[in-house]
């Protein structure tokens, strides 16, 4: 019999060429996905998409061309339609997402039933009209390619719901992007984007080059949250979203606060503006009425208005960073509820409990139900106890704890229960305790954002806390330590590290280098006999905190002259 012809036309020097070797899936691989209707391709260093699995169910399986009986199990032509990753009509999820794609076929276009498409981490520089064909799309993820603009038909998918596009080289969007009414969770964050879409619920264009925000974006009337942080923003847009709940504009160079924006955020609950240049806060920042959070960490604010007494639900105010005048530095740590008496600021702490009486409200009884099931609280402050009762942690099972409050104890160890909370707690405060060692298993917490540790007898932290790669910030005032924890140096989330009032004497700068984000850093009132002039070589420290040690460089002068002024001097004493 003779050799088949190939369709392809053979080039004349096809001989003295190496011939492209076609990619394929394993036989046994696609011979299992027939039974089972699932194939997962992700994670296979593809280049392109294999043509034997796009002809899965269209070509003869091998053993058909064979004289062989079929037992049960392999009647190929009772094959179950594949409904995951695979490229058929009926195909409603297709992930190819860590392969090395530069490049997609216009087949895709022929998987009318896709509601899924996960293209994240490849090569792609452009998308094909064709994805923009798939009607029943709600979802589409492409984050970390190489992609510098959109198809113009992108605006025909009226079923998409979540859109991610972040980690790209867009400069522009589509104009019919505004046309996805369905649209409810979009990324354009690490792009070159200038402009913005004007309709979701969640959008984030942190890390990109705006310098302000268009005006239909206050015609989104569904977005709640919003994020722009690490752009070029100025002033706080005004934004009349009438649903905005969460503001997120810190990393920007805003330098003041106007009436007429503060106005428009009739329903704002957090507001960060951490990381700007503000330099006063507006007495009409008592328009924001429903805020429950305010982040003005490292700004130049001096002092604080009285009026901000007056927020009827501010729970939480961070101002670690500024050059207060008049309130005691402790007070003013990431994390803490704003308690003082000081000026008139906030209110009066709350009464510690007496007990149960007839009078007894549920939120003095010794399990505060309503606080774990709405707000996601478990609170067992300022009883001077060393363990924590079991009834609080049985209460707290399973409702998603995200905030734990031990603080004021005397607690020698840390409560082995907290683990059980570990899906969900992203803030533990432990401090005032008498811990002297830090368990390891408090690294099983990998949601954690923020801990406090200050005022216990810590010298030293565990190795496995480089675990948490969430954690910003970390408070460990008032322990034992000699020397910068090693382990922080291994932790690139980091935003604030607070070690005053210790011992520490030495500190590593080449290692401070690497947290990119580090931006507080108080090292106040420790034993440091110099500073390195490296130190000035950490471009991301907003504030430095130096008083209270020994050394006698830079002089006291230069010191109270701010961080800025610092770090200039340190740059200025590093060898040539």
């Amino acid at each position: 019999m003779s050799r088949p012809r190939r369709a392809d036309k053979v080039e004349s020097l096809a001989g003295f060429r190496t011939e492209k070797t076609e990619p394929t899936v394993p036989y046994g691989l696609l011979k299992a996905a027939r039974k089972s209707g699932q194939l997962n391709l992700s994670g296979r260093g593809l280049t392109e998409v294999p043509q034997n699995v796009f002809r899965l169910n269209i070509d003869t399986p091998e053993e058909a061309q064979q004289n062989v009986s079929f037992g049960a199990s392999d009647r190929w032509w009772e094959q179950t339609d594949l409904t995951k990753l695979l490229l058929l009509p009926g195909l409603t999820t297709l992930d190819l997402h860590d392969n090395q794609l530069s490049s997609l076929p216009s087949a895709l276009g022929e998987l009318q039933e896709l509601q899924q498409l996960r293209l994240s981490h490849n090569q792609l520089t452009s998308l094909p009209v064709e994805v923009c064909t798939l009607q029943n799309l709600r979802s589409l993820t492409v984050q970390q390619n190489l992609l510098e603009s959109l198809p113009e038909e992108l605006g025909q998918l009226q079923n998409l719901t979540e859109l991610d596009l972040s980690s790209n080289h867009l400069k522009g969007l589509p104009s019919s992007l505004g046309c996805l009414t369905c649209l409810q969770k979009l990324n354009l964050s690490h792009n070159n984007l200038s402009c913005l879409p004007d309709n979701v619920k969640l959008l984030d264009c942190s890390k990109n080059q705006l310098t302000n925000i268009p005006a239909s974006l206050s015609e989104m009337l569904a977005l709640e949250q919003l994020y722009l942080r690490h752009n070029k923003l100025r002033i706080l847009p005004q934004l009349p979203a009438p649903a905005l709940k969460e503001l997120y504009v810190g990393n920007n160079q805003i330098e003041q606060l106007e009436t007429e924006q503060l106005a428009c955020l009739a329903v704002i609950s957090l507001l960060e503006l951490r990381d700007n240049k503000i330099k006063t806060l507006p007495d009409q920042i008592t328009l924001l009425s429903t805020l429950t959070r305010l982040d003005l960490t490292n700004n130049d604010i001096t002092t604080l208005p009285a009026s901000l007494s007056l927020l009827p639900n501010l729970k939480v105010l961070l101002l670690e960073g500024n050059p207060l005048r008049g309130i005691r530095r402790d007070l003013l740590s990431v994390g803490d509820t704003l308690r003082t008496r000081t000026q008139g600021i906030c209110k009066e702490p709350e009464r510690a409990d007496e007990g149960p009486t007839a009078m007894t409200l549920p939120s003095q009884a010794s399990v505060n139900l309503h606080n774990i099931k709405t707000l996601k609280l478990l609170v067992y402050s300022e009883k001077q106890a060393d363990v924590i009762p079991d009834e609080l942690f049985d209460a707290a099972a399973d409702q998603g704890v995200t905030t734990v409050n031990f603080s004021k104890n005397q607690l020698t160890s840390i409560p082995l229960r907290l683990v059980e909370l570990h899906s969900s707690l992203s803030d533990v405060n432990l401090g005032f305790n008498r811990l002297t060692c830090c368990s390891p298993d408090i690294c099983k917490l990998l949601q954690l954002i923020h801990i406090d540790l200050r005022n216990n007898q810590l010298s030293d932290l565990p190795s496995e806390m480089k675990n948490l790669t969430k954690l910003r910030s970390i408070i460990l005032s008032y322990n034992r330590f000699k020397s910068f924890p090693e382990v922080l140096y291994q932790i690139a989330s980091l935003e604030t590290v607070l070690l005053g009032n210790n011992q520490v004497g030495v500190v590593d700068p080449s290692c401070l280098m690497k947290l990119a984000h580090l931006s507080t850093l108080d090292l106040s009132n420790n034993d440091l006999l110099n500073i390195p002039p490296e130190l000035g070589l950490c471009s991301s420290l907003r504030c430095l905190s130096l008083e209270g040690n020994p050394f006698r460089t830079p002089r006291a002068a230069i010191v109270a002259k701010g961080t800025d002024a610092v770090l200039e001097y340190l740059r200025s004493r590093i060898p040539t």
